[in-house]
């Protein structure tokens, strides 16, 4: 295939395919039976790993490296496009939603309807700026809940997540938006719409941050035990034992579960399910917990632990003991 043809199905020029070629990104390496230069199968390939890498954000220097890595996997970086294809088509048919609602509904005030327009393709912008900036003035501009909810779930960069969460709490059906997404097949989604529950202070959403505390990802029951121990949910504590326990925010689950011990309760939980852990660090961190919780019960589990097998985990609880002890 000659220049002038692939410039022409391609749409890349034929001053890039020839720039391509002075960099030796892309260089014809077929010959016709006149003697010109055409690009062959592989070359067509190559174009389109290019363009590829170039639609992904990379400099042309940088895309020369990754073709010339021996580790480029071409099927990888097409299931990326795909999948960034997915999501800009979602992201507009999402956009097509407002507009024919726009439509249904009516409007009184046009130039009001093409602020908000502007400001759901700035929420989904490349640009982690510009969905900043949209994201602070959603409120303001009346942005639904619908719309925040599918930002903020498809909402990588965590500068934005925070001022589109913030922004959602404030908008009417928000709790609903968010509590339809936490049964999500995509555990992203559900750590997302979980985390922005764990920022609304209301009863609905205490009793759906319950139901994830049997989430099967991890990430989910642990940002619901840490949000719903701190509004006083006992229905949390299992959890946050087994936080400690896993060392996964141990320091902050310990804190909150010492503000639930009024009768040793909490005490007994940590010491069945640690104190007889054969790995030294967990007892050490049921000894560090212990330490939080006032009371004759952990004194009590503290002095049981200073005859530890293991010498940082005796030595430790002993001067917790020490220290209480005065």
């Amino acid at each position: 295939m000659l220049i002038g043809e692939v410039a022409r199905r391609s749409g890349v020029s034929t001053r890039m395919l020839r720039h391509y070629d002075a960099l030796g990104l892309v260089r014809p390496t077929g010959r016709t039976t006149g003697g010109y230069r055409e690009y062959s199968d592989p070359d067509i390939e190559r174009l389109l790993h290019v363009e590829s890498l170039r639609s992904l954000g990379l400099s042309l220097r940088d895309v020369g490296r990754a073709l010339d890595d021996p580790s480029f996997a071409p099927d990888t970086l097409l299931e990326r496009l795909i999948q960034d294809t997915q999501d800009r088509m979602a992201a507009d048919a999402r956009l097509l939603d407002r507009l024919r609602q726009i439509q249904v509904t009516g409007a009184d005030d046009w130039p009001a309807v093409l602020d908000v327009v502007g400001l759901l393709r700035a929420v989904h912008s490349e640009h982690a700026a510009h969905r900043q900036r949209a994201a602070l003035r959603a409120g303001d501009a009346g942005l639904s809940a619908e719309s925040l909810t599918d930002a903020l779930l498809a909402e990588s960069d965590e500068n934005v997540a925070g001022t589109l969460r913030w922004a959602l709490a404030q908008t009417p059906g928000a709790l609903d938006q968010l509590a339809a997404r936490v049964t999500d097949p995509d555990a992203t989604v559900r750590r997302r719409a979980t985390t922005a529950l764990s920022a609304i202070d209301d009863a609905r959403a205490t009793a759906v941050l319950e139901a994830s505390l049997t989430d099967p990802d991890h990430e989910v029951r642990r940002t619901a035990a840490l949000s719903l121990g701190r509004r006083g949910a006992e229905a949390a504590l299992n959890v946050l034992v087994e936080l400690v326990a896993v060392g996964d925010r141990d320091v902050e689950a310990a804190e909150i579960l010492a503000t639930h011990d009024v009768d040793g309760r909490i005490v007994e939980r940590l010491v069945d399910r640690l104190g007889a852990d054969p790995d030294p660090s967990v007892r050490l961190r049921l000894v560090q917990a212990l330490a939080e919780i006032t009371g004759d019960a952990a004194s009590k589990a503290l002095t049981g632990l200073g005859d530890d097998a293991d010498e940082t985990v005796a030595r430790t609880a002993r001067a917790i003991g020490s220290l209480r002890s005065r």
